[in-house]
């Protein structure tokens, strides 16, 4: 179970001191020019985004964001305990590993809303940042004049993505055609988490083996 532990902690850490790093990069040092990482349709921009993986939305405003900060904790805890309860019944390391995966995801994203409002500057006026109905306003100058941020502070930070696929379905596409086929921006967090879930929908027989046998005994 120590070897375990160890081996599970090792690739945590190391998912979430990339995938902060990375962020932290990102959010000091980039302007809003796409760089090409696998020619034009592979590249990195910078997005910030109040939502869950892929900028997807819990609800809105202040209680959903709360709401979703929250959601993420409970889904920490839980799966903390449900790794060690997995690990003390003798689960395969590749299954302990996968869930290990989606909890470095998990808490990647959770440190951005819980502390980066607090260690960087933030600016109401960038368009990331603007909440219409929030009932905070700011003047940003002619330009925007006064509009409507977000609320800031424990829990209620943004979500720093950077990688985006820049490919489009073909014009001759019923429906789709000239629309990005996944126009989401993620992370190395949102990977972490995906990689994670789509290993258990794949290789579920491998990890449950003991629980099917004991089903089809019975």
């Amino acid at each position: 179970m120590r070897k375990n532990i160890a081996i599970v902690g090792i690739i945590v850490a190391l998912i979430l001191i990339l995938d902060q790093c990375l962020k932290i990069w990102v959010k000091t040092t980039f302007d809003n020019e796409p760089i090409n990482l696998l020619g034009e349709w592979f590249r990195m921009v910078y997005v910030e985004n109040p939502g869950m993986a892929f900028g997807t939305t819990f609800g809105g405003g202040i209680w959903g964001k709360l709401a979703l900060s929250l959601f993420r904790i409970a889904a920490i805890v839980g799966l903390a305990y449900y790794w060690m309860k997995q690990s003390k019944a003798g689960a395969k390391l590749e299954f302990l590993i996968v869930i290990g995966l989606i909890f470095a995801g998990a808490l990647g994203n959770l440190i951005d809303s819980m502390f980066y409002d607090y260690i960087f500057v933030y600016e109401p006026c960038y368009s990331y940042n603007l909440h219409e109905g929030s009932g905070i306003w700011s003047d940003c100058g002619t330009f925007w004049g006064k509009v409507e941020t977000r609320q800031t502070g424990f829990l209620f930070g943004n979500v720093v993505d950077m990688f985006q696929f820049n490919v489009y379905w073909p014009s001759w596409v019923p429906w789709l055609g000239g629309k990005a086929i996944f126009p989401a921006v993620w992370n190395i967090a949102d990977f972490s988490i995906s990689s994670g879930v789509i290993l258990i929908l794949f290789r579920q027989k491998h990890y449950f083996a003991k629980e099917s046998e004991n089903k089809d005994q019975a």
